[in-house]
């Protein structure tokens, strides 16, 4: 049996709550992260394969507990390149220089300008250098998520195809080979779900919200953890921008009633499933409604978005095409949903490659759209939350129940965080007090030492 560490805030198979989501931040600030940790857990679970997720923890000194029990390192990243990240990466290549046991990089971007300038140099050039020598010392090849990422590592002096290969987003192949998209009718009386970020362009946020009126059956989800805390308490709100996105809790969506979060990837597909259409400028928002077999329209607004959507060929509306006069019904009527499934496949076959060039077993070895895995059966068992009742449909003693709640556990984790921090400080007081000694005793030697020559001197004069 083969036990993996993989990076992940949390196990698919774990039901946390959402007061527990909340306070220890498993879905790592957005819970788009679960669907890619999902499908890695699906195609890599076997017979005699496990994984264990890292909770998001990167400690250096924790290298030598990791080698003695586990066999391999599976390092799953968003847009890691990026400055806010590159502490991590830093952390990470000190702790990947100290590993014996193979770590493999199954998907990494460059965060990056939707019209991406590579011949610019980035403040966090060398952590990605060093980041990306230390896994390929224990590793065969490390996996991009698209070409701008790969133009960017062939930029650094890594060799494509060598060094590096384009694998598209790993969330993509989870369930396999084929990838249906169903054949809906999208009519202003069907369900839609929306998927929306505050980082799009005004005059897009205008277009989402006003192509969520074209279909009164529309349902926002949203991603981020400040959101799941607005849906679960009723606020506070998230720092105004002036823009036209549900930043407070007074918004029309969150008081109609209309706002789903997931907490979990199952309960996810399941509601995207019974969509029509789903849109938006959410990556994984839209990776999770293509997954579902549901018809998705998404608005890369940077570089990390824009290469996937490329690599992927999803169903994509680009911000410079958007007007006050864009209609959504429109853009539906022209729209080829199906683009998706056909390109699934190759990039399915690539992705298989780089498992198989890196000796990683997986779930699709004798059947590419492999049902009922080890990891299906696990699942099945697990009856998870369905979406989180907003605050406007609870009573004020369940809203109270939820603030308790939310405090309780929030003094529960202060109070192991000082613990900590106290044990740390007695274990710095300890290590002080062994140097005075050992000051100490160095000065009394010296003294001595001293003494005897002072000692000696005066003799001799006389």
């Amino acid at each position: 049996m083969k036990h993996y560490l993989i990076r992940a805030g949390m196990s698919p198979y774990e039901n946390f709550t959402p007061a527990y989501e909340i306070v220890h931040n498993s879905i790592g600030s957005n819970v788009g992260n679960l669907v890619y940790a999902y499908s890695i857990f699906r195609t890599l679970t076997t017979e005699d394969v496990k994984l264990t997720p890292d909770y998001y923890k990167i400690n250096p000194n924790r290298a030598d507990y990791i080698n003695a029990n586990y066999d391999g390192y599976i390092i799953p990243l968003a847009d890691a390149f990026r400055p806010s990240f590159a502490p991590k990466l830093k952390k990470y290549a000190e702790l990947i220089n100290r590993l014996t046991i193979p770590v493999y990089v199954i998907g990494v971007g460059l965060s990056i300008d939707f019209e991406p300038n590579l011949d610019q140099s980035f403040e966090f050039d060398q952590d990605v250098k060093d980041f990306v020598k230390a896994v390929l010392n224990k590793s065969a090849i490390l996996g991009v998520r698209g070409d701008i990422t790969a133009r960017y590592l062939t930029k650094l002096g890594f060799t494509e195809g060598k060094d590096h290969t384009v694998i598209g987003c790993p969330s993509m192949f989870g369930f396999g080979r084929d990838l249906p998209i169903r054949d809906t009718t999208i009519t202003q009386d069907s369900m839609v779900t929306i998927n929306n970020s505050p980082k799009s362009p005004k005059h897009v946020l205008d277009f989402i919200d006003r192509s969520a009126h074209a279909f009164p059956d529309h349902y926002y989800i949203p991603q981020w953890l400040k959101e799941l805390r607005m849906i679960y308490l009723g606020g506070p709100d998230l720092p105004s921008k002036g823009s036209n996105f549900p930043y407070e809790v007074a918004h029309q969506l969150y008081q109609e009633d209309r706002v789903r979060y997931f907490t979990n990837v199952p309960s996810w597909l399941e509601f995207v499933g019974e969509a029509d259409l789903s849109f938006g400028a959410r990556l994984h928002g839209n990776v999770a409604a293509i997954l579902a077999g549901t018809p998705s329209i998404i608005i890369p607004k940077d570089g990390r978005m824009r290469e996937l959507a490329e690599y992927h060929d999803f169903t994509y509306l680009w911000a410079n095409d958007i007007d006050d006069n864009t209609n959504i019904l429109d853009v539906v009527e022209k729209a080829d949903f199906q683009k998706v499934s056909k390109r699934a496949p190759e990039n399915f076959d690539r992705y298989i490659n780089f498992l198989n060039e890196n000796g990683l077993d997986h779930v699709f070895k004798e059947n590419p759209n492999v049902k009922n895995t080890v990891f299906d059966q696990r699942i099945a068992k697990v009856n998870y939350y369905p979406a989180v009742k907003s605050f406007v449909a609870c009573s004020h003693e369940e809203l109270i129940g939820r603030w308790q709640g939310i405090l309780e556990k929030e003094k529960i984790v202060e109070k192991r965080k000082n613990e900590k921090q106290i044990a740390q400080l007695q274990k710095d007081i300890t290590e002080l007090q062994e140097e005075v000694k050992v000051q100490e005793a160095t000065l009394n030697r010296k003294s001595v030492q001293f003494a005897l020559k002072t000692s000696g001197l005066f003799g001799n004069k006389k």
